[in-house]
């Protein structure tokens, strides 16, 4: 593929789906930023911000594969944009890199991305070269599902291969537990294709990765914690994960592997592994960052800024890693559903010298959901410490600041003359 080489065209640069604080950071890198969003996925305020630091801000419908697609041609045709990304949620990632490789303006081939993103296309990748060995089936509907899930020995994960957030990740080990996750994604409408793959036992980490030119740079390793089964969402991450060097190596070398099996040139990664008895298993990758604030995690801990540094990177300057001299952690926060009643505890929270940020999107009124993915838990908390077991007293701290009265939803939903 071929990037323009004019020094103007090198400092344009189109971004689809970016956050604020990516225009931000790469006008601060020395970039003219074009940048594309869905006016439906983010209220006005937001793309007012995204705006402040670009130089236009263009408007469109992502489900709108073709027209997104345009969008882009016409772009970096009337702009003379040298470079497209797109660092946001990987569901519209593939027409806008593959678009963006037809005009010579990506950094990775299109088939990096679906075999990164496609949780499917990444298990076969690795089936085909022996790497991270898995026993998995895809399924096209959830009626294969069921066909594979008769054919494999239990317990096994299904989960869709291309959704996000733990969203229709399920652990089968029964009739019973198929046809809840059945019942789920289709009242979730979330559609397959799926995969089922065998149950992988062990601890979970992250490995976040930023890619130069085709060398994979290792950020760091975050431990993390779920629920476990049925919904596998996470509680809590730890970074950087206390490891042994051994471990910590073959969790370098499976990830690295990966990206270079799939062709994958810049941008950052995010890949998740369990430690199995038999060694380090991958369990899906993005062509993204991390989410649940893990570069924020990262900046705590060590002073790196990694979304600064994909455009510093971009920008052509050596990048450079250090090492984490904190430990930092994020905890979320899993209430009760129902209806808030009240919350107390926010402003002395705030106050800890140790909390680097606090989330809690809720207030007396709202109803709080079930948490059955990433998507419905209820706020989080960041802390620095100077170690895991230092930095779980704290956020136990401050859960045990977190004040709510909640009437639970069964009872909110009592006949109205009913005793409560």
């Amino acid at each position: 593929m071929t990037v323009p080489s004019s020094a103007g065209a090198a400092k344009r640069l189109l971004m689809v789906m970016p956050y604020s604080q990516f225009v931000r950071k790469a006008a601060e890198a020395g970039f003219e930023v074009w940048a594309i969003w869905d006016p439906s996925l983010r209220e006005r305020s937001y793309l007012d911000e995204v705006a402040e630091h670009a130089r236009e801000l263009l408007l469109t419908d992502f489900s709108d594969e073709a027209g997104l697609r345009a969008l882009v041609a016409e772009t970096v045709r009337a702009h003379g944009i040298g470079t497209v990304l797109h660092l946001g949620a990987e569901e519209s990632m593939p027409p806008v890199v593959a678009e963006a490789e037809a005009l010579g303006v990506s950094r990775n081939p299109a088939s990096a991305i679906t075999l990164l993103n496609d949780k499917a296309a990444m298990r076969g990748l690795l089936a085909e070269h022996g790497l991270s060995a898995v026993r998995s089936e895809p399924a096209a509907t959830a009626e294969g599902v069921a066909a594979a899930v008769a054919r494999m020995e239990l317990p096994v994960v299904v989960k869709p291969a291309r959704a996000s957030g733990s969203r229709g990740v399920a652990l089968i080990r029964d009739a019973a537990g198929l046809a809840e996750w059945t019942a789920r994604v289709a009242e979730t409408k979330l559609a397959g294709p799926y995969l089922v793959e065998e149950y992988l036992a062990g601890p979970e980490y992250s490995v976040e990765t930023l890619s130069v030119d085709g060398v994979h740079h290792v950020v760091g390793i975050t431990a993390k914690r779920t629920t476990g089964a049925p919904y596998f969402v996470e509680i809590s991450h730890v970074h950087p994960a206390p490891l042994a060097e051994e471990a910590r190596g073959a969790l370098h070398a499976v990830v690295i592997g990966l990206l270079d099996l799939a062709g994958y040139r810049f941008g950052p990664a995010h890949t998740e592994v369990i430690l199995t008895a038999a060694g380090p298993r991958i369990v899906e990758s993005q062509t993204r960052l991390g989410g649940d604030r893990i570069p924020l995690l990262i900046e705590t801990a060590a002073d790196f800024d990694i979304e600064a540094a994909i455009f510093r990177a971009l920008a052509g300057e050596p990048l450079r890693v250090p090492a984490p001299r904190h430990t930092a952690s994020v905890g979320f926060f899993f209430l009760t559903p129902g209806k808030l009643e009240s919350v107390a505890g926010l402003d002395a929270i705030r106050a800890l010298p140790y909390v680097q940020a606090l989330h809690f999107p809720f207030a007396a009124g709202d109803e709080l959901p079930a948490t059955t993915s990433s998507f419905t838990r209820h706020g989080y908390v960041v802390v620095d410490a100077e170690s895991p077991a230092d930095a779980a007293d704290r956020i136990a701290r401050v859960r045990g600041l977190l004040r709510v009265d909640v009437r639970e939803a069964a009872l909110a939903a009592a006949p109205k003359g009913t005793d409560r």
